[in-house]
């Protein structure tokens, strides 16, 4: 009498980086229900960034408006492009991962609330306050937004 195996045989099993990562393309990750985009509803886009350090000083000349979670620098730059938003932490508010929590959150609340509320033509400094991590997550991108708002 011959019997079948219980479990399939193994075919050129290798452990090796590669071998894993091609094992494991075979098998798509499962995604949540929510987390594909709606076709019809727009997606909130991030606005572009500021990165170099003349970029950040140069917003330092406009206007500031200032709150208990954070500071707002506003520029205006004198044309019509998209606006540009940039993030700072001090080392006043705690260590890198306190600061890095800080950046995330205010990061999260221009790319979901404000980011439709920022003039075309101007540039953003936000300066994070310790206070952001207290903040329920409503009331920071509402007072975000606010700011924003504000006209100059």
């Amino acid at each position: 009498m011959v019997s079948a195996p219980a479990w399939p045989p193994r075919v050129g099993v290798a452990s090796s980086p590669r071998a894993a990562t091609v094992a494991a393309s075979a098998c798509p990750p499962e995604r949540e229900a929510g987390a594909l985009p709606v076709p019809g509803i727009p997606q909130p886009v991030a606005p572009a960034r500021l990165r170099k350090r003349e970029e950040f000083l140069a917003v330092r000349r406009g206007e500031k408006r200032r709150g208990r979670l954070f500071l707002l620098e506003v520029l205006k730059r004198g044309d019509e492009a998209p606006p540009r938003v940039g993030f700072t932490v001090t080392k006043k508010v705690g260590n890198a991962v306190v600061r890095n929590r800080v950046r995330r959150r205010l990061k999260e609340a221009v790319r979901a609330h404000a980011a439709r509320d920022m003039a075309p033509g101007h540039d953003y400094v936000i300066v994070g306050r310790e206070d952001v991590l207290a903040a329920p997550f409503d009331h920071l991108a509402a007072e975000l937004a606010r700011r924003v708002r504000a006209r100059l």
